[in-house]
């Protein structure tokens, strides 16, 4: 990757917004179960930061997708991850398709308030029975004159508690799995939309993360993104930009742990001498450190063939493969350096191992990413062969 002066002026933006507005309260927000999404994501608006590679005359900066990277290493700095995958959704995983297949209409009403930060944009994908395996989706929207009719539900909805709109994934025909869903711009307060619950989860904990039930929620046909029956493609799509952010965002938050636990072990004396001094403690975070390294390099270069035009399927999984275990790997490693201490609820390396953890189911499970990967190289068996 080549950056250039403007990559490097958002850099140090986000640096800005996170040394200000971020790491100061995120310790508050843990505990609160929430972070105060519209008043944060206005003051990204304000800075221009969600919008980077979204159109110009819809509220963008009208750049590529490496300034969206850039937007996800930097991402890193905060100190957790919720308020990168929150941010994520709102940049790379709810918005994408809307800015590339929507009506002007649709996008004026709905991606220049989620750019601007007036808006909280949440995507609705999983279901209870499908996570992964997206085709096997059970949402349905039935038309009915002008209007779509919804019913169903989804889970593992990330801002939902607090979002204005979901991008929604259902099926709107009886056609084969892979041809009859659309993805539809779906207002949260919309009657028949019911938040049945807010979830407890590991990680993650200022991310606000819901279930959510659809009950004949009526909806204009016009808020279907792109064309009715290629939701399935749209959000395939998306996927690969989920999956290098996904990518992108581990690399400062791997560094940051690394350093931190430098940091403690330099200063922390067992028998006299430093922990750091411990061959197997330094020789360790060297090859955490290399392996980071080698995130960066496969991030980097399926970041250059995505702007290029070519199918990065293969690049993006093995980076959100590599990202998720290493993300395991590294906050695993640390925190047994930090003894004691690390086995503390408030210490930042805990946070980095329950937080790390999604990194290997969300966006797609590790065995998923490996099926894509085995497919690709020709080495799955067949389905006639099992």
């Amino acid at each position: 990757m080549k950056f250039t002066p403007e990559h490097e002026a958002l850099r140090q933006t986000w640096k800005t917004l996170i040394d200000r507005e971020i790491n100061p309260y995120v310790d508050q927000w843990e505990k609160d179960g929430q972070f105060p999404a519209h008043e944060l994501f206005k003051k990204m608006g304000n800075a221009g930061l969600l919008g980077v590679d979204k159109p110009v005359e819809f509220g963008g900066s009208g750049l590529d997708f490496s300034y969206a990277m850039v937007c996800a290493e930097s991402l890193g700095w905060v100190n957790g991850g919720s308020i990168p995958m929150a941010t994520g959704v709102q940049i790379s995983m709810a918005t994408p398709a809307l800015a590339r297949y929507g009506s002007d209409e649709l996008r004026r009403e709905f991606l220049t308030p989620s750019i601007t930060g007036d808006y909280v944009a949440c995507l609705g994908v999983s279901e209870t029975g499908a996570g992964s395996d997206v085709a096997s989706i059970k949402t349905t929207a039935r038309r009915v004159g002008g209007d779509w009719v919804i019913n169903g539900g989804k889970m593992w909805t990330t801002n939902g508690a607090q979002a204005d709109w979901i991008c929604l994934l259902a099926s709107t025909d009886d056609g084969p799995a892979h041809k009859n869903k659309s993805l539809i711009v779906v207002p949260m307060k919309t009657r028949g939309i019911e938040i049945a619950k807010k979830l407890d989860k590991l990680g993650m904990r200022a991310s606000d993360t819901v279930q959510t039930f659809f009950d004949e929620v009526k909806v204009p046909v016009r808020y279907t993104i792109g064309q009715p029956g290629m939701g399935f493609t749209y959000q395939m799509q998306q996927f690969q930009e989920e999956r290098l952010w996904a990518g992108a965002g581990s690399l400062n938050t791997c560094e940051r742990i690394i350093n931190a636990t430098i940091d403690y072990t330099r200063e922390r004396k067992v028998f006299g001498k430093p922990l750091l001094d411990n061959q197997v403690i330094h020789f360790r975070l060297a090859e955490l450190k290399s392996e980071v390294e080698a995130l960066r390099s496969i991030v980097y270069r399926a970041c250059e063939d995505y702007l290029a035009g070519k199918d990065v399927t293969m690049l993006a999984s093995m980076g959100k493969l590599k990202a998720g275990r290493l993300r395991r790997e590294v906050s695993d490693a640390c925190l047994q350096y930090w003894g004691g201490a690390g086995y503390l609820w408030d210490n930042p390396v805990a946070r980095g191992y329950r937080d790390g953890r999604l990194g290997s189911i969300g966006g797609g499970a590790d065995e998923v990413m490996l099926q894509i990967i085995s497919k690709l190289m020709g080495t799955m068996p067949r389905l006639g062969n099992r």
